[in-house]
Parts: C-alpha cells; structure tokens; sequence
C-alpha cells in the first residue's frame, strides 16, 4: 500500500507538466491509468485525473508508481494531503473525506504556584524539498548521488 505523505507540491507539479507534455489519453496510457469520473486536480484553469497524477508524482517523490489499486481505497487520504500541499481536488459527493482522530474529553488543568514562561511560537517553515537528480528526475538519496545514473 503506498503512503502519501512523502508527495511534496514539487511532484505533483511534476506530474502535472508530464501530463500536459504527454497529452491525457497517452499520459493515462502510459501508466496503466484510466480516466476516474469525480475525482479532479484543478491546477491553474485545467482539469487532471486525480488518481493518475498522484500515482505519477509517488513516483518522482520514491522511485515507485502507485498503482490505480494502490489507490483504490486511499484516493480520499491522498486528496486531503493534496488540499494541505495548496492544490484544489474535488471528489465525487457519496465519498466520505478521512475520519478524524475524535478529541478526548478535556482534561482538568493542574494548578500552580508560579506561571512558566510561555514559549515562542516558531514561524511556520517552509515545505522542505527534497533534492532531485536533474538526469532522470528521481528523488536524490543522502549521499547527493543519483544511485541510477552515478
């Protein structure tokens, strides 16, 4: 089962400009996709397949295609992950979005003699990219050497 928390907004932009290099019934073609009713990536005025862009763009964040079965039952997690990277998806109105974790009951506050010093908040980071071999695109490891083209 693939996991998409690793998707950074640079690959979906990567797929996305594949896929309009490609054109959509080769870039679905290509991939072992077929087109998916309701589940859209809007991305400056045009339409995607969701599940084909979020196969492509776990493969230039791991190396590896997801699979439209890998997708089967996670299309709604990878569309929420997809929403928090700043990117408009839509899906089909019977889906449910991802549960959430339900909050526990409140807990009593403890008292003390002395308030502590409240912390500072830290500045929201920016997403961290991760570095990419400019030959073949593939997500660098550590060691800054592509393992595929040395």
């Amino acid at each position: 089962m693939a996991t998409f928390s690793s998707l950074a907004r640079q690959h979906v932009l990567q797929a996305v400009e594949e896929y309009d290099r490609r054109g959509e019934d080769d870039f679905l073609a290509v991939y072992g996709f077929t087109r998916t009713p309701g589940w859209t990536l809007q991305h400056e005025g045009r339409q995607y397949d969701l599940p084909a862009v979020v196969g492509v763009a776990h493969r230039y964040a791991t190396g590896r295609l997801a699979t439209s079965s890998d997708l089967a039952n996670s299309l709604p997690v990878a569309a929420a992950i997809l929403r928090k990277r700043g990117f408009d998806v839509t899906q089909p109105s019977g889906t449910a979005a991802p549960a959430r974790a339900v909050a526990a009951a409140p807990r009593a506050r403890r008292t003390t003699t002395a308030a502590a010093p409240a912390k500072p908040r830290r500045a929201t980071e920016p997403e961290r990219v991760a570095p990419v071999c400019p030959t073949c695109s593939m997500t660098l490891p550590a060691t800054g050497t592509c393992d595929y083209c040395y």
